[in-house]
């Protein structure tokens, strides 16, 4: 059998764990893993090595979805166990019927979600829901809006979670994805480069004593497609109306899309 024809079938049954090549069927493990292991310390984190910016990135998603001030809106907020977009929507909200659902699979990252919407009083308009991105337990149609910040790219099969975001949503609704992505400044790219691949593990060593998961978390941004490429992605899902805005020169950057 000829190299060409086995490729096709290996790339189905394979998946990228940072640099590393490893069977698809591995992935969601190890990345529960690294996820269990920085939980606690996920937000801290998130502040340190972005200087603050990731807080005003998911203000930028919000602004962007432009929920109705009053009105029923249901949310569906994947890969959001410590619940920042889903804050953040709730204080934009403020009324009862606007509603957000957190899904996450890792059950750390919800019990830290959890712990801060009892602490903010938002236990009637957010829940938290133990979930796969690719198999969501939910109904088609039932949603108005989906978000994903700073998880797609550490799931197993992507086209697959976007097919399920667009089952899940109704017609009109809208599909954010917030993903770190590729710079398109020159310099920056450099300067950007230095600073994940020497700073950021050395920071998770000394704050949350673990370099190899903020390794991890390094490497899966360079495996992520570029924004053109990931905008092609959620086209072919069935989604319309697809473009994205970048965020600090594409260190990171939003995609929408509506399925309409």
């Amino acid at each position: 059998m000829a190299k060409s024809d086995i490729e096709p079938e290996t790339a189905e049954k394979t998946a990228h764990f940072g640099f590393t090549t490893i069977d698809r069927d591995e992935k969601q493990e190890r990345v529960d893993e690294v996820f269990s292991r920085v939980a606690k310390r996920y937000d801290l984190m998130n502040d340190l090595m972005s200087g603050g910016l990731h807080r005003l990135w998911k203000d930028a998603v919000i602004d962007w979805m432009a929920p109705p001030a009053k009105g029923a809106f249901q949310l569906l907020d994947v890969a959001g166990g410590t619940g920042d977009i889903a804050f953040r929507f709730a204080a934009r909200t403020e009324t009862s019927s606007a509603t957000a659902t957190v899904l996450d699979i890792n059950p750390g990252m919800l019990a830290v979600g959890e712990k801060r919407a009892a602490q903010k009083g938002l236990e009637e308009r957010v829940s938290f829901v133990d979930g796969n991105a690719e198999t969501l337990p939910f109904s088609d149609r039932q949603f108005d809006a989906y978000t994903v910040a700073f998880g797609i790219r550490n799931v197993p099969d992507i086209p697959k979670a976007l097919k399920e975001a667009f089952r899940v949503l109704k017609p009109g609704g809208r599909f954010l994805c917030l993903e770190f992505s590729r710079v398109d400044v020159p310099m920056l790219d450099t300067i950007y480069d230095t600073y994940s691949f020497r700073a950021i593990p050395a920071m998770g060593r000394l704050v949350a004593g673990d370099a190899d998961s903020y390794r991890y978390l390094v490497e899966s941004i360079r495996m992520f497609p570029d924004q053109e490429t990931f905008k092609t992605m959620i086209a072919d899902a069935g989604f319309r109306r697809v473009s994205y805005r970048n965020l600090t020169g594409g260190i990171a950057a939003i995609h929408s899309g509506w399925r309409l």
